[in-house]
């Protein structure tokens, strides 16, 4: 059983190796779980998956590969223990459905009479009240009713089987989906630098205990000051028509920035850079900062970060009065040039998906500007880009 399961995870390019396999098969073998698939299910996900991003993986996996045990010729012995089965019926079943189950010749009966039918059926069975299949009446299958049922796979119909198989509840953790506020967190946590700031006002424990023994047992109490993430960014919003599909994504990443970057400064711009940013959308008419403040501000070890689907006329990018809002005097090529001379650790990421770059020049042009360095933003996309201002 195990074999053909880990083939499957590996088909679903969950990354297992043997040595997964081997610390399952030893919980197993010290009897971690017993009589629920659930509890399986949990053990398995422990044991084979080291990095959440692969659960939605796993869980699709799971899920598919137990819906179709009715379809596989090993499933009596490999896949269907029979202390599952007692366990389940003992936990689904009100005393009276277990007495009735008894009355008709109890649990053996049963287990005895679905291994039988499973050796004689061949095929895929539809209705009826024999065959293991979907609907009717049959006490082995899906989608029917029988108070003595065992369901394999599929919705319930009248709901008593004594073995659900696929009541899974699968999150989108996919590291190839666009991301929310919680996995944007576990991406931006690959940039971070630690550091003691502000008033030593924590407990250092370890020094405490080993001052403490230095000290002949007389107690010598030691503080820190509160460790915080050091890591300073600029993060730069493009705001308004062809972004206005992706607001609920870039407030998400606002919402997971501000909590992970202690020193966090942001502004707002519209397709491309130019000679100006804002704060605030209402009064970004009388409120603007200039580019050049910026640049000579924020020292050059800030990390900066992009926001925007880069997606406009080239013209924008590449001519004097391009902006489609004001005439700048100078192209945003030459902006977003000054940028990057400035901030050795720039970025870009771009909520469109990364197919379809190709067709857009100005993505194209943007993606030159900044080396190279756009990402997508998906999971994947963004611990890439974490990791590249990391460096």
């Amino acid at each position: 059983m195990l074999i053909n399961f880990f083939n499957v995870l590996k088909r679903a390019n969950v990354p297992v190796s043997i040595k997964e396999l081997l610390d399952l098969l030893a919980a197993l073998e010290q009897h971690l779980v017993c009589g629920s698939i659930d509890d399986f299910y949990l053990l398995a996900r422990t044991c084979m998956v080291k990095d959440e991003k692969y659960y939605d993986r796993f869980d699709r996996a799971f899920g598919a590969y137990f819906k179709n045990l009715e379809n596989l010729d090993d499933i009596i012995e490999a896949l269907i223990p029979e202390d599952w089965l007692r366990k389940e019926f003992e936990r689904h079943f009100s005393d009276e459905e277990k007495a009735k189950i008894e009355s008709l010749g109890g649990l053996e009966k049963l287990i005895e009479e679905f291994k039988k039918r499973l050796e004689e059926q061949k095929e895929r069975h539809q209705g009826g009240n024999k065959w293991v299949g979907t609907g009717g009446t049959s006490p082995f299958g899906h989608g029917g009713y029988n108070p003595e049922g065992i369901r394999i796979g599929g919705p319930g119909g009248g709901r008593s089987a004594v073995k659900v198989w696929d009541q899974r509840q699968y999150q989108d953790l996919d590291d190839s989906v666009e991301i929310g506020t919680r996995n944007i967190k576990v991406a931006l946590r690959r940039l971070r630098k630690f550091a003691r700031e502000g008033a030593a006002d924590q407990l250092d424990l370890n020094d405490t205990i080993r001052c403490t023994a230095r000290n002949a047992g007389l107690l010598d109490i030691k503080m820190v000051p509160e460790r915080r993430n050091a890591v300073k960014v600029l993060l730069f919003f493009d705001i308004g028509g062809s972004m206005d599909p992706y607001v609920r994504l870039c407030e998400e990443l606002f919402s997971a920035a501000k909590t992970e970057f202690k020193h966090l400064e942001y502004f707002y711009f519209h397709n491309c850079l130019y000679d100006y940013v804002w704060k605030d959308n209402r009064r970004r008419q009388d409120q603007q900062i200039k580019t050049y403040d910026l640049l000579h501000k924020y020292s050059a070890d800030y990390k900066v970060i992009f926001i925007g689907d880069a997606s406009m006329s080239p013209y924008e990018i590449s001519s004097p009065g391009g902006s489609v809002e004001y005439h700048n005097e100078e192209p945003g090529s030459i902006w977003m040039r000054r940028m990057s001379e400035t901030y050795d650790k720039l970025i870009w990421i771009n909520p469109v998906q990364e197919k379809y770059w190709q067709f857009t020049p100005s993505i194209t042009m943007l993606r030159d500007l900044v080396e190279d360095k756009m990402f997508p933003m998906t999971l994947s996309g963004l611990e890439r880009a974490m990791g590249t201002l990391a460096r």
